[in-house]
């Protein structure tokens, strides 16, 4: 460290260890910063950073998080990364004492006990990294995580919940704690935490995908450096990388950046350790290269982050220069990930064979949720109804074989939560609107429907054609503008897709999932039109033709090939006749 900025970081903090709580030891953490003085203007304080997360100026919050390298004991962090996690939170904040209530329930006593605390089995025991915290401090780490196995029981497999818990108890106490995982956890925007095994391999697959096309000559290196085990092998470890293998000091700056942006900080950190492990290991005479020779790659790769050569500064700073590697790329790989993944779950008519894992479709939930669904739609046919119907939610729904139509139900709604993203069948859906009880209006779908996210749109025309589309953004944002303050025209993303029931069943997804992850073309504009809406029609999907489009009275629709989803129409003749229109959430999404 300068002298000079050591000079100022002491008279700042009189005490070079009172950043740190006390179930922290601070002895072994090293204490860098890579600013040069006189090169930037003094290291902000939390004040000077507040008003940007109050006014919603992410981006500058983004830039400035990114460029202002902290040291590692500044007091800053205490405030700014709760802040950070608060901003993404869903639904209502949690009251003062919630987290001690949850403890007494949980384990009958705010006291910490004198033996080991069972962890959730969600966690992997091989990676429950404590870094600097003390024995109380790991059982602290311990009881925070065990709360939120209480609280979440949706989560089946999630190995980095418990070594960035253990990260945040380095800055803030156990309830502050809990409170920005709990935060990560639910967040509907951005991704923080995987929660499931598949996406687990989702995201070491989507990291090998993008490491291909933007940081190439480092993959194929460590391509060639795998040799018989293949790269796979290598990739599956990525995140530990990051959270096992980094400097501290490198793993805190990183986390800086992680909080505000997500997973996606991770995914160029990642990139840039290829990168640096190619440049410091293409020399044959080198190191690291004579390392990944003689005892594997995946050692040499882990080594090599140990002792990082390159400072938090630089180590950021080439994660964040890998040009073209958008936000939207990297959703399409991921998506079209988790979509291949899960299309390799064998469902055979209404059984599923599943494997080992956990989070193969369906889990008992899921099961629970599809016979919730089964017993909760009203499309319905019903001799006290003058609609035609295609579900039977009611005992006393009279069918010529109600055994054969009960089955064909079960085996089409298998199909429709197949095809749903895997987080979202393990929620219950809820029948948020329907026009057989809530009538024929625009104003009043939006009241009700609006603020929900992900909905399920299920149309029944009079021809008894049945369709719909998973709708994956709340259809508030109609209302949203942009920059210049105009009204964005559309909106959604790349998991919105369309399907039909009925006489055909097929599932149409956006293109971009389809698309090749090399090519270098970006998706078109008018193939990602997902989703439109006013006070006088809604329409999903667009370009060349609108695949849904229904009219302000919710009476009259139309449905054409559109380039978003590349969809035949989904009824033959085009226009249709609404029989009855039926919107599902998800309660807890």
């Amino acid at each position: 460290m300068p002298s000079v900025m050591l000079s100022a970081v002491l008279e700042e903090e009189p005490d070079l260890y009172e950043a740190f709580p006390p179930h922290v030891d601070p002895s072994g953490i090293t204490i860098l910063t890579d600013s040069p003085p006189g090169k930037k203007a003094p290291l902000k304080t939390f004040a000077e950073l507040e008003p940007l997360l109050q006014q919603g100026r992410k981006r500058d919050l983004k830039l400035l998080i990114r460029e202002h390298s902290w040291p590692i004991n500044s007091p800053i962090r205490a405030s700014l990364w709760p802040a950070l996690c608060r901003q993404h939170q869903h639904g209502k904040s949690m009251l003062d004492g919630f987290y001690w209530d949850m403890v007494t329930q949980v384990f009958g006593t705010v006291e910490l006990p004198d033996k080991p605390i069972m962890l959730p089995p969600f966690v992997e025991a091989t990676h429950c990294l404590g870094y600097h915290l003390t024995r109380k401090g790991r059982a602290v780490a311990d009881r925070v995580v065990s709360v939120l196995g209480y609280a979440c029981p949706d989560i089946t497999y999630s190995p980095s919940l418990y070594p960035i818990t253990a990260a945040l108890l380095h800055f803030m106490p156990e309830e502050e704690c809990y409170h920005c995982m709990a935060s990560l956890v639910a967040s509907k925007e951005k991704m923080f935490i995987t929660q499931t095994k598949l996406l687990n391999e989702v995201t070491w697959k989507t990291v090998m995908q993008i490491a291909k096309k933007h940081a190439k000559s480092a993959a194929q290196h460590l391509s060639r450096l795998s040799g018989a085990i293949g790269p796979e092998r290598i990739y599956a470890d990525w995140q530990w990388w990051i959270l096992a293998a980094l400097p501290f000091p490198h793993l805190v700056r990183v986390l800086d950046c992680f909080f505000h942006e997500g997973i996606k900080v991770f995914y160029r950190v990642a990139l840039a350790i290829l990168i640096l492990f190619n440049k410091h290991s293409t020399n044959q005479n080198s190191e690291w290269y004579a390392e990944a020779t003689k005892n594997g790659v995946d050692h040499a790769v882990d080594k090599f982050c140990r002792n990082m050569p390159a400072s938090p500064t630089k180590l950021l700073r080439t994660a964040f220069s890998i040009r073209a590697l958008s936000s939207q790329y990297i959703s399409r790989v991921f998506i079209k990930t988790e979509m291949t993944l899960k299309s390799k779950q064998v469902i055979t008519g209404s059984r599923l064979m599943r494997s080992r894992s956990s989070d193969n479709l369906p889990t008992s939930q899921s099961q629970v949720n599809i016979q919730m669904m089964s017993h909760t739609l009203t499309i319905r046919e019903s001799p006290r109804s003058s609609h035609l119907a295609l579900w039977f939610p009611f005992p006393n729904a009279v069918f010529k074989d109600q055994r054969q139509h009960s089955s064909d139900l079960r085996q089409k709604l298998f199909t429709l939560w197949s095809w749903l993203p895997v987080r979202i069948t393990m929620y219950q859906p809820v029948l948020l609107y329907t026009t057989e009880e809530h009538g024929c209006s625009l104003t009043t779908f939006y009241v009700r429907v609006e603020h929900h996210e992900p909905t399920l749109l299920m149309i029944k025309t009079c021809n008894n054609e049945v369709f719909g589309a998973y709708c994956s953004t709340r259809w508030f944002e109609r209302n949203q503008k942009d920059e210049r303050g105009n009204r964005q025209a559309y909106f959604g993303t790349g998991e919105t897709f369309l399907f039909s029931l009925h006489p055909a069943r097929a599932k149409y997804p956006w293109v971009g999932c389809t698309k090749d992850d090399e090519e270098e073309v970006k998706t078109a504009h008018g193939n990602s039109l997902f989703m439109a809406a006013d006070n006088t029609m809604i329409t999903i999907g667009g370009g060349d033709g609108q695949a849904i489009w229904m009219d302000e009275n919710i009476r009259f629709g139309k449905t054409d090939r559109c380039s978003t989803f590349n969809n035949p129409p989904l009824c033959p003749s085009g226009d249709f006749e609404i029989r009855v229109l039926e919107v599902y959430g998800f309660s807890g999404a």
